[in-house]
């Protein structure tokens, strides 16, 4: 059985177009690509599936959500988007956040994401501590992605090599440095630098060590860095999923 979506207007349909071809122009001439990936990720992450409460409903604008520690920086990103969505008064924060994810990989070379317009924007953000932490392993992503958004495991590998956009920034994480040698092109050059080892220049994180010593992980990374095919394939599915936490209904 598929997803319901809610019924949006014409004229709400249009104006999503538009913003998108906005969109494309503004992040290619910025180079902020990882930067609006990043927005509607943490956005979208905080669901909860057993409260049902958290996800990607537009919070993320208000100061206490952005003062979560795993958000520092994406201060920039809202000041970014604004002049953007002004233009849009009609699109919910929600949406236009998620629509900025969609975009960032595809303007980078990334797969053409599926987008379902509809979603409303909620007036209190979620909680701090629901976003994953680079230093944990295995366990602590599955806690995350699986328990509490109810992501699979397939999911959780995709969506790692969405790492092939941006670089880690001592001052925001505590980390340092890009994860693969072009970090504005969306490729399955995350997995090939995964299985290559670690290189001077490029950084590997505990969470993206750890897909290497799980049993269910490791071969994942290992089809993904072979096969860029799939790799998109599944990385389209995993981040229309996370886009869609606690929106449509099966």
């Amino acid at each position: 059985m598929g997803k319901s979506y809610p019924t949006v207007s014409e004229e709400y349909k249009k104006a999503v177009d538009k913003c998108k071809r906005k969109l494309r122009g503004f992040i290619a001439e910025k180079n902020c690509a990882p930067l609006m990936l990043r927005i509607a990720w943490h956005s979208a992450g905080t669901f909860d599936v057993s409260t049902k409460s958290g996800g990607p409903f537009g919070t993320m604008k208000h100061a206490a959500e952005l003062a979560h520690g795993a958000n520092n920086g994406l201060d920039i990103a809202v000041r970014l988007l604004e002049p953007i969505k002004e233009q849009f008064p009609i699109l919910s924060y929600a949406d236009f956040y998620q629509l900025a994810g969609v975009v960032a990989v595809e303007v980078t070379g990334g797969p053409d994401v599926p987008f379902h317009p509809g979603r409303e924007d909620k007036p209190e953000p979620p909680p701090e501590g629901r976003l994953p932490d680079a230093t944990k392993g295995c366990d602590h992503l599955r806690d995350v992605f699986s328990k509490q958004m109810g992501l699979s495991d397939k999911d959780i590998v995709a969506l790692s090599g969405g790492h092939t956009l941006g670089r880690c920034h001592k001052e925001r994480s505590g980390f340092e440095g890009p994860w693969t040698p072009n970090p504005l092109i969306f490729d399955n050059s995350y997995f090939e630098v995964l299985l290559g080892g670690e290189k001077e220049g490029l950084l590997l994180l505990p969470s993206d060590k750890a897909l290497l010593v799980d049993p269910v992980f490791r071969p994942l990374v290992e089809k993904y860095a072979a096969d860029e095919d799939a790799f998109f394939a599944d990385y389209a599915e995993a981040h229309m999923k996370l886009s869609e936490l606690g929106f449509a209904e099966c």
